[in-house]
């Protein structure tokens, strides 16, 4: 690291002045002459035939403008296998809260009052509710005979897509898909183990909270052209979207993604082709904004999931197999991140055998979406609290368990392929420092209160998908970035890091512009912990490539070879010579006049790269459990999380803080609670309880390790989905120190922890 370095520095966020101002503008925020505002009118069924849907009412409430239904809307061709196709109810509703019908008018009110008098008539069907259930061959079906519907797409650009083998057992009409890793003779080695763990484990279907609720606008030009402005992490992915649901060729389609009040993961296509089919209907712009309860009815959660594990080790602690089973509830979509868990679940440890058997189900619920390193938050729950249990019923120290069987560089995945270079060990190692100062500084329990601690590991493979991006030297010596990402979390201030070191110039004097599909080079969706990864080395080339092309000008003008230049500042010159200089700006003006001789600065950079760098992050957490009302709190929480090469410390520690509070979530609160027929009883924020600043941990510590790797710019990994997979786990491995009790279920309520505490001799 020079003396210049812009990498490894704790920089504000580019957007953080305006956003704490309150000028953030979001897509909910725009106001397009003429524009219309749409509401929707949603099945209070989870399973039931369209017999008629009579919009007349509607249709002559004040104000109204058109109420259309699936039938209505100007797609290409209208598929109820796959939503974005399909925004609207067909012929059947398959959750509570499907769509069925757009009443759009002049304001959003009229469009409310008017979304009241929509009478939909019914014809009420069995409904598959619990996955379990779903998977019998005589369930309800969720999805007709010859629908598919697949989101592969939206799993691979989060990196949770990672393939497998097909599983050999029959499927039922409600199972989507299955998966599969084997390895060695498991049953073997389970009935030859003298210490087996065998528990089932349950998460459960949660929101992703985000403060924004979903919100998209669209609008049509004379000449047939469709812009949108949306809430979106793909802003190409949407564009591809909207273009195919719609029938259009995508170069008329331009999509601009507005700021985001928060996505982690969800925030993929939606609202977009209903906004962009109901603005070509009318021909005037559309407005659709989500409420909160539309938010939790009808959008993408987490899916809710079903481990089944038998885990088997030797005496001394070494893993002798595990065989699982995993269910996720895939909703009435498929698209549940099941290979990415079963990978997992098989792959932070040494294994010489393995079965893991995965089946996406569908019920019929909302289809579910991404949230924060799907999948791996599931099966670290369910693979941390065996491996805790396991070193209980051993009298092992946990960690020291861990690092016994901890994977390293070379290890095989349940793919057979070998592990990269990782930093688990190292993780585990320094938790274990960690732990001794943590347990040294403990204070003393208070009256009525139970201290418990726990650990966990757990990490991300990391998402991998093209990106390119370009660098161009202004008229007064400055550097923009354009790029196609969305900034999400403070992305475009790490872009300019990365920047302004590879060109070597201040970082004051970078910009970072992420356009619209119109005008941006291409980047892959904000998600799955690859943007720094991916676009970050785009960028990197970019600047380099300007940087050749800025001290190829100056070698010209001052007669010396390009190699025995330097960039200091905001100047070239040469070597051992500072009179010898030209300004950056005398460069940009140099090519960018009447007659200039150079041609302008324009540096390119794009990457492809197909290797995963994976990260991990470990835990240690005390919770204090009051013995009457089982109430829980997270006293201290310390996160040690290798990020490759920290390019700014403060935006990681953000990262891990943000991952640390939706761990809470997870683990003690959140819950999106379906009753047997399929209706939804957490619908608002009075019934679904999200951490608030009170449940946040008392006292909370980041660590950051650097195990740089060969493919990110300047050694960096992505940062974003490792910190949150094992913090739910280490709150239950805490929770079952505190009471005794092992907890298998999530979340972990105040009436169970109480009702544990009960029944404790």
């Amino acid at each position: 690291m020079t003396a210049r370095s812009v990498i490894g520095r704790s920089i504000p966020r580019l957007d953080g002045r305006e956003k704490t101002a309150g000028l953030t503008r979001y897509a909910g925020d725009l106001r397009l002459p003429g524009m219309l505002h749409a509401r929707l009118v949603l099945s209070p069924h989870a399973h039931a035939r369209l017999v008629r849907i009579d919009t007349r009412a509607a249709a002559a409430s004040p104000g109204v403008v058109g109420v259309f239904t699936g039938r209505d809307l100007p797609l290409a061709r209208p598929d109820p296998a796959d939503r974005g196709r399909c925004p609207l109810a067909l012929d059947r509703v398959v959750f509570a809260g499907h769509p069925v019908a757009a009443v759009v008018a002049e304001t959003e009110a009229q469009a409310e009052d008017a979304a009241q008098l929509v009478r939909v008539e019914y014809e009420p069907l069995p409904a598959a509710v619990d996955p379990l259930e779903a998977m019998r061959p005589d369930a309800p079906r969720v999805r007709a005979a010859g629908e598919g519907g697949d989101a592969t797409e939206a799993l691979a650009a989060h990196g949770a897509a990672v393939g497998g083998e097909v599983a050999a057992e029959p499927a039922a009409p409600n199972v989507a898909g299955t998966t599969g890793f084997t390895r060695g003779d498991v049953e073997r080695a389970l009935d030859e183990a003298p210490v087996v763990i065998a528990r089932t484990y349950r998460t459960s279907m949660v929101h992703q909270g985000y403060v924004e609720p979903r919100a998209a606008v669209a609008s049509v030009d004379p000449l047939g052209g469709l812009a949108v402005w949306t809430s979106t992490q793909a802003l190409f992915h949407t564009r591809s979207q909207v273009a195919e649901a719609l029938g259009l060729p995508e170069h008329r389609v331009r999509v601009t993604a507005t700021p985001i009040g928060g996505g982690f993961g969800a925030k993929f296509t939606l609202l977009e082709p209903l906004a962009a089919a109901l603005a070509l209907a009318t021909r005037r712009p559309v407005s659709v904004v989500l409420s909160r309860t539309e938010e939790f009815l009808a959008t993408t959660p987490a899916p809710q999931s079903v481990f089944e594990l038998r885990l088997g080790a030797g005496r001394d602690g070494r893993l002798a197999a595990l065989d699982a089973r995993i269910v996720f509830d895939a909703g009435a979509w498929a698209g549940a991140p099941v290979g990415i868990a079963a990978l997992l679940l098989g792959g932070y440890y040494r294994l010489p055998n393995l079965r893991i058997r995965g089946f996406e189900v569908l019920t019929h619920k909302p289809g579910v979406g991404a949230y924060r390193a799907p999948g791996a938050v599931q099966a670290t729950f369910a693979l941390e609290s065996a491996m805790d249990e396991l070193a209980r019923t051993l009298g092992m120290d946990p960690l020291e368990l861990r690092l016994l069987n901890a994977a390293r560089e070379g290890d095989l995945l349940p793919t057979g392929r070998p592990w990269p270079r990782i930093g688990l060990v190292e993780c585990l190692e320094r938790l274990r420092v960690e732990r001794a100062r943590f347990l040294a500084m403990r204070p003393p329990a208070g009256a009525g209160i139970r201290r418990g601690v726990g650990v966990a590991v757990g990490g991300w493979m990391g998402g991998i998908e093209p990106a390119s991006a370009v660098c161009r030297l202004d008229r007064d010596g400055t550097l923009t970035i354009v790029l196609g990402m969305v900034d999400l979390s403070g992305a475009a201030t790490g872009m300019a890091q990365i920047a302004a070191e590879a060109a070597g110039v201040p970082l004051e004097d970078v910009a970072v512009v992420c356009g619209d599909t119109e005008s941006a080079p291409f980047a892959g969706s904000s998600g799955g912990s690859k943007i720094t990864y991916t676009v970050g080395l785009a960028v990197e080339r970019a600047a380099r490539d300007a940087r050749r092309q800025i001290l190829a000008i100056a070698a010209d003008r001052l007669e010396a070879a390009a190699e025995d230049l330097e960039l200091v500042g905001r100047s070239v010159r040469v070597r051992g010579m500072p009179d010898r200089a030209l300004t950056l700006a005398q460069l940009a003006k140099g090519s960018m006049e009447f007659g200039a001789r150079y041609e302008p600065v324009f540096g390119r950079g794009a990457s492809a790269t197909t290797a995963r760098s994976p990260a991990f992050a470990g835990h240690l957490v005390e919770v204090e459990v009051d013995a009457e009302t089982g109430r829980a709190r997270v006293a201290r929480h310390v996160v040690v999380q290798d990020v490759g090469r920290a390019l700014n410390p403060a935006a990681i520690a953000a990262q891990i803080h943000g991952a640390v509070a939706q761990g809470v979530g997870w683990a003690l609160l959140e819950r999106l609670a379906y009753d047997a027929d399929g209706q939804l009883r957490s619908a608002t924020l009075m019934d679904y309880a999200l951490p608030g600043i009170d449940a946040a941990p008392a006292t909370l510590e980041t660590v950051i390790l650097e195990v740089p790797t060969e493919h990110g710019p300047f050694g960096a990994k992505g940062v974003g989905e490792p910190p949150v997979v094992a913090a739910p786990a280490a709150i239950a491995n805490a929770l079952a120190d505190a009471t005794g009790a092992r907890f298998t279920d999530l979340p972990i309520t105040s009436e169970a922890l109480a009702r544990a505490l009960r029944a404790a001799p």
